[in-house]
Formats: C-alpha cells, sequence, structure tokens
C-alpha cells in the first residue's frame, strides 16, 4: 500500500494535469485535447518540497495528498555487485570493395504504352418542339385568370 508523505488535500479541476515537479512541489499543466497541442506554461498549486529516493514511486491520490509506493522493478533495489557492464566486442572487418564480386544488374523491363480510355459524353436529348395548340390554350388560359 501507499504511504502518505505529505497531506495537501488539493481539489482537481477539470482539463488540468496534476504532478510533482522536479523541486517536490505539486504543479498543473493544461491537457492537450482534440488533437491540439497544449498552452505552454506550469502553475504551481502547492509547495510540498517531496525529497525524492531511488526506487519508489511519487503520486498524488484521490484525495489531492503526495504518496509514495516500492517500486516492484527499479535498479535501485539491485546491489552494486550485481550490475555488470556489457563486454565490448571487437569491430566487425569490412570486406573490401576488391574481393566482392560485382553485382549483377537485372534486366530493365519496358514498359508497353497504354492507350488513355476515351471519355464518351452523354448526349443531350432533343427539345420537344411546342406545338401551336399547345401555346394557344396557354394564352386563353392566362387571358381567362386576368
Amino acid at each position: 500500500m501507499a504511504t502518505t508523505i505529505a497531506k495537501t488535500g488539493i481539489r482537481r479541476a477539470t482539463g488540468w494535469l496534476y504532478f510533482i515537479d522536479k523541486q517536490g512541489d505539486i504543479s498543473r499543466v493544461r491537457m492537450a485535447r482534440g488533437g491540439r497541442k497544449a498552452p505552454k506554461g506550469r502553475q504551481k498549486v502547492a509547495k510540498v518540497g517531496v525529497q525524492r529516493e531511488d526506487g519508489w514511486l511519487y503520486f498524488i491520490d484521490k484525495k489531492g495528498n503526495v504518496c509514495k509506493v516500492k517500486m516492484k522493478r527499479s535498479r535501485a533495489r539491485k546491489s552494486p555487485a550485481r550490475r555488470k557492464t556489457a563486454r565490448r566486442r571487437p569491430a566487425a572487418r569490412r570486406r573490401t570493395a576488391a574481393r566482392r564480386k560485382p553485382a549483377r544488374k537485372k534486366a530493365a523491363r519496358r514498359k508497353t504504352a497504354r492507350k488513355k480510355p476515351v471519355r464518351r459524353t452523354a448526349r443531350k436529348k432533343p427539345a420537344r418542339r411546342k406545338t401551336a395548340r399547345g401555346s394557344a390554350r396557354r394564352t386563353v388560359r392566362k387571358r381567362a385568370r386576368r
């Protein structure tokens, strides 16, 4: 379980990311939303001055207090006698150009020219001819309306 280091009781506002900065104080930054970049600038919320130890994870819990938990896989747990530096292997010898056989060139394949497809435009329908009777009827109707 986590042990509480400092009781701050911070109330979190939506859209802000709360964290413990390098000085050990609680700060907040605007979160990036919807593909937009977050505006630059930090705000100090509370001055706590937490001294950090190796092998511990520090966080702000739901109540707004600073807590710490032992990390399961940390380098601080391993003793210095166990750590070993990796031995360097000598660099691989490079082959000279004279020893290599020249690479065979592949025969270039010719592309056949393709004909572009011809676009066919849709034909317009011929306009309907007005008959003499139809136009005469329209004029009679118009006169009747007046």
